[in-house]
């Protein structure tokens, strides 16, 4: 009876397999739990670094915050150290991020053409698209072309016809054919004109643009 007994447990497929579970677990259990303690310290470790980052960001935010209220206040000599401070202290922050934009406004309106567009350059290399990396273009545009460097700032207001609106596409063009005038390059001043006034014709610089291609036209060559 005892032999019948254990071969029918032998025989058993319940025991078979818990056999070969225990077998496992005996091999391959202490991994599991390495394994599953490795993630734990991931996960903890992810969660401590989103946490500090958050923090980090809300402080940025908070200066800049206070950079952008003397921007707006006109006091730019008081917003720009202040920018600087958030640039330098949370560089990855989008806060930090964001300050090369604002600092290169503050340089613009205190005539530091140069500067005002190394931010904004600094800006786009982090920030490629985007409502408010158009706007840092076309703050570049005009920075570049105050500081006289036309050849740059013609493709610049070129690269944003069509990304606002219909008055700001003609506005951009007349302003890409007045670098081009200035770069002696008659040519491609007027068939910069003569865009504008094909496929902007109703805007209020259309008019502005059909007198300079006139003007342009009567020039000596």
């Amino acid at each position: 009876m005892t032999l019948e007994r254990e071969s029918a447990r032998l025989e058993d497929p319940g025991a078979q397999l818990l056999d070969s579970i225990s077998s496992r677990w005996a091999r391959y259990g202490r991994m599991l739990l390495i394994g599953l303690g490795v993630i734990a310290v991931i996960v903890v470790g992810a969660f401590f670094t989103l946490r500090a980052r958050a923090a980090d960001e809300e402080q940025a935010a908070g200066k800049l915050a206070e950079a952008n209220l003397y921007f707006w206040q006109g006091a730019y000599d008081r917003s720009l150290p202040i920018a600087r401070q958030v640039i330098e202290q949370w560089p990855n922050s989008p806060s930090g991020i964001d300050a090369h934009r604002l600092a290169g406004d503050d340089q613009f309106w205190l005539g530091k053409f140069k500067e005002s567009a190394a931010e904004y350059r600094l800006y786009l290399a982090k920030k490629k698209s985007g409502l408010l990396a158009d706007a840092a273009r076309r703050s570049l545009a005009y920075a570049l072309e105050s500081d006289l460097q036309f050849k740059e700032a013609a493709p610049v207001y070129e690269s944003l016809v069509g990304k606002f609106d219909r008055e700001s596409s003609a506005e951009f063009l007349y302003a890409a054919a007045r670098c081009y005038r200035q770069l002696n390059q008659p040519k491609e001043a007027d068939l910069t004109l003569k865009r504008l006034v094909d496929e902007y014709g109703e805007t209020s610089n259309a008019n502005r643009a059909r007198m300079l291609r006139a003007e342009l036209a009567a020039a000596p060559r």
